[in-house]
């Protein structure tokens, strides 16, 4: 089989490529610039921009199905930006499928989707998209996410992956962002601290993404579907963030702020950083608030059921494994 892997780059698309590659398939990346450690595993490597119709079109002929990982992440920024990378480039990767008939899409999608600034605990796949969102990462994500699921049909399969914070090494967003943040001195516990969330492991993401363009043919069960992925054992938030921090040798966070007074001053910068058109990111937002703040994790039984999935590395196995890379990176 020969698979696209837009995004095939970055953290999570090189994990999949990795995994791909390891079995025999053939994989061709598409993203915006060359990446050497892809060249190494063999991997056709397609250069464009998600957003340019024509590019992806061209990266898709002779692909027998398509993983789409790209997207704009994070947390600020242009709303523009975030409907250009993640809804439009996402239609343009259905309209390619549908070009070449490719028959099979698996879309990386996020549980922020169905974020709704309360507690989520145990939650499942019934769960409603919200009325309002926090920021347009998870706003464009569940559009997207939409326009995938309702391209299912006959000639195309689809399915929707939603990996919650994933990481380990080779991590180029949350662990950094994390460790930055709290060299700076920045980080605070936000609300009680005795929230709990779901984490995923980025070898068990893609193993989940594997397993789900292996079931997925037209009509099968899985299809036009979305997935609830992670470990399957939740953890309590900050007793968690400091044990990364403890690999690299920080101090625990233990200074605390209100969820509503963290909430609240997100409101504001998120205000003057428009009205200003300020550059940058604002140390807080209402989105960051709620996250740091709320419990969310979610049943995925599933995505056992339905995938075959079952997480293979354990956190505590995943903790190891980061502590060693932690430490290739400061000597």
């Amino acid at each position: 089989m020969k698979v696209l892997v837009t995004g095939g780059g970055g953290f999570l698309g090189s994990a999949i490529v990795r995994q791909l590659r390891a079995r025999g398939d053939a994989v061709r990346s598409f993203s915006r610039s060359e990446h050497p450690h892809l060249a190494a595993l063999g991997t056709e490597q397609a250069r464009g921009d998600i957003a340019d119709a024509e590019a992806v079109e061209r990266a898709a002929e002779g692909c027998d199905a398509v993983i789409h990982v790209a997207a704009k992440a994070g947390i600020w920024g242009p709303a523009a930006e975030y409907e250009a990378a993640n809804v439009h480039g996402t239609m343009n990767v259905i309209a390619a499928c549908r070009r070449h008939r490719i028959r099979r899409l698996v879309y990386t999608s996020t549980p922020s989707v169905v974020a709704a600034g309360h507690d989520i605990e145990g939650g499942n796949e019934s769960l409603p998209y919200p009325d309002r969102f926090l920021a347009d990462y998870p706003r464009t994500k569940a559009i997207a996410e939409g326009g995938v699921r309702c391209a299912n049909t006959p000639e195309l399969a689809t399915v929707a992956l939603r990996p919650h914070l994933i990481w380990g090494p080779e991590d180029i967003h949350l662990i950094p962002r994390l460790l930055k943040r709290a060299r700076a001195g920045k980080l605070r516990i936000v609300g009680s601290g005795r929230n709990r969330v779901d984490v995923t492991y980025v070898d068990n993401a893609a193993d989940a993404h594997l397993a789900a363009l292996d079931r997925l043919t037209p009509g099968s069960p899985i299809a036009g579907r979305a997935y609830f992925i992670s470990q399957g054992d939740p953890v309590e938030l900050w007793p968690f963030i400091n044990r990364i921090l403890d690999l690299v040798g920080l101090p625990p966070v233990s200074r605390r702020v209100p969820f509503r007074v963290a909430y609240g001053v997100g409101s504001v910068l998120e205000t003057w950083y428009r009205w200003l058109g300020l550059r940058g990111e604002p140390a807080m937002t209402r989105f960051v608030a709620s996250q740091l703040a709320h419990s969310h994790w979610f049943d995925i039984s599933a995505a056992r059921r339905d995938l075959g999935y079952a997480p293979q590395i354990s956190t505590e196995e995943g903790l190891r494994r980061l502590a060693r890379w932690l430490e290739t990176k400061n000597q």
